[in-house]
């Protein structure tokens, strides 16, 4: 793709001073007055004369609304915002929790703990009942315990992935409400 010769470089971060490409533009000054719609050349001379420079904050607009700002301290800012959003952005894993069909009591209150933490921090919870020997011959003692799980989480958690058969293993995954 071919530039032309007198276009501006290709930039990130709002339009700034005679970057800006609209003919007029709504100005808002240092201290948040409205100075009404001017002409972007008499806008730029204005803000140069107060020692800022000219931003687009709203070039959606019509006509564009631009403020007297200090271009560098503004994109600094948005930079900062964005590092902060992202900072405390959570992602959301999947934890799983193993289980065999004949599980004593106390073993599934514990694994039960732990699967009200996980759902209580805002992940999900994948739970896979593993099966050997002749234990998979009876799959219904599998489909009771999932059951009884999916029970005991109602209130907390819905099912995602209702349980199912891979192998020697019964998945079922869990989600916070």
């Amino acid at each position: 793709m071919m530039r032309r010769p007198n276009a501006p470089p290709p930039m990130n971060g709002p339009r700034f001073n005679e970057f800006i490409q609209s003919p007029k533009v709504r100005v808002i000054d240092q201290d948040g007055e409205n100075l009404g719609v001017l002409f972007t050349r008499e806008a730029i001379e204005q803000a140069a004369a107060v020692g800022l420079d000219l931003v687009e904050v709203s070039p959606n607009a019509d006509p564009p609304v631009a403020k007297f700002l200090d271009v560098g301290k503004f994109k600094y800012e948005a930079q900062k915002k964005a590092n902060l959003a992202r900072k405390t952005q959570k992602t959301q894993e999947i934890k799983e929790i193993k289980m065999r069909p004949n599980i004593d009591d106390h073993d599934y209150d514990t694994k039960m703990k732990k699967v009200h933490d996980f759902i209580g921090e805002g992940d999900k919870v994948k739970i896979t009942l593993r099966f050997r020997g002749r234990e998979l011959s009876h799959g219904q003692l599998g489909m009771n315990l999932l059951k009884r799980v999916q029970e005991d989480v109602t209130e907390v958690a819905k099912v995602e992935a209702y349980p199912r058969m891979e192998g020697r293993q019964m998945l079922m995954v869990l989600a916070p409400k």
